[in-house]
């Protein structure tokens, strides 16, 4: 392979960087939703899949309808906690299980997305006929507006979080039981945490639909593998550097920039000509090391550990 070929091919992988931090941004805000159930709340929530769709199709449609895309995001975010609302109550009235809720939720949001996109799987938008803030077409600008609404997002997370009732809702997920003891209604905790979450899974939804132009009924497949990819890439990564110095804004950040390295990873993935039909086993590999690497480090410290408690004994 000749010099030209192979700096041609490199051009090619950074040229496309760009598109994939964009990306990377925002999926990194659909796994701040994510993060409060996963990581706040200790609920597996599967419903996201369907929330982002749906987050997508009231965008698209609302902006076909001439609304404008504040009011339509805005509408977008509520329908995320309309889906988050449905699933708490499945779970905490009904007593359904976790991911049963969650998946019971998702299966009829996708009857709802395509009601909502009037039975049409895929509805497009273009940026040369609609006001869009983000648009592939633009991706130093889709990166500004991205980073923008995530700087809004976290700062809006760390106020919420740190008041009475989102300390409840830390409180509930870390040990329920006690938090229940103390007065806490944890049922509303969990009801109100799942609708957060997936208000800004859809409003994640909104901008992406937006960006790529076209809200698709299965543009949510796969969401919940990508924001958990992102929350582990970031957690790794926060652990990795800052040690136990981290606090709460810069593991959200943190969070944002794990979607980015995934975004980067998939782009090189693609970059080296890997089978695009393998592309969800790629990322399951992604997700599977990252979470292996703490429990690995862990396993490898406490047997150095050992090792060298017996040296000192022999010495002795």
């Amino acid at each position: 392979m000749s010099l030209d070929v192979i700096l041609g091919s490199l051009g090619s992988l950074f040229t496309a960087m760009p598109g994939n931090i964009a990306q990377g941004i925002i999926w990194g805000i659909m796994a701040l939703g994510l993060f409060i159930t996963y990581k706040l709340l200790d609920f597996a929530d599967l419903s996201v899949d369907g929330s982002f769709a749906t987050g997508g199709a009231v965008t698209v449609v609302l902006m076909i309808a001439g609304y404008n895309t504040g009011i339509a995001l805005l509408l977008a975010f509520l329908a995320g906690v309309l889906a988050g609302l449905a699933t708490g109550i499945l779970h905490t009235l009904l007593g359904i299980p976790a991911i049963l809720s969650g998946i019971l939720t998702q299966i009829a949001l996708f009857s709802v997305n395509l009601n909502i996109m009037d039975g049409k799987s895929n509805t497009p938008i273009s940026v040369d006929k609609y006001n869009l803030i983000i648009s592939l077409r633009h991706v130093p600008q889709a990166i500004i507006v991205a980073l923008v609404f995530v700087a809004v997002i976290m700062c809006l997370m760390y106020w919420y979080f740190g008041t009475e009732m989102g300390s409840a809702i830390r409180a509930t997920g870390t040990n329920p039981s006690m938090s229940k003891a103390q007065g806490i209604n944890i049922s509303l905790m969990k009801v109100v945490a799942l609708s957060i979450s997936n208000g800004l899974v859809a409003l994640s939804g909104g901008l992406f639909a937006q960006y790529q132009g076209f809200a698709d009924i299965n543009m949510g497949r796969g969401a919940i593998v990508i924001g958990l990819a992102a929350i582990i890439i970031g957690d790794v990564l926060c652990k990795a550097i800052f040690s136990k110095k981290s606090n709460f804004m810069l593991t959200m950040a943190f969070v944002v920039i794990g979607g980015i390295v995934y975004y980067i990873v998939i782009g090189i993935v693609l970059w080296l000509k890997m089978p695009t039909n393998n592309l969800k086993m790629f990322t399951a590999i992604i997700v599977a090391i990252f979470l292996a690497v703490p429990y690995l480090k862990d396993k490898f410290n406490n047997s150095f550990m050992k090792a060298a408690k017996r040296g000192g004994k022999e010495n002795a």
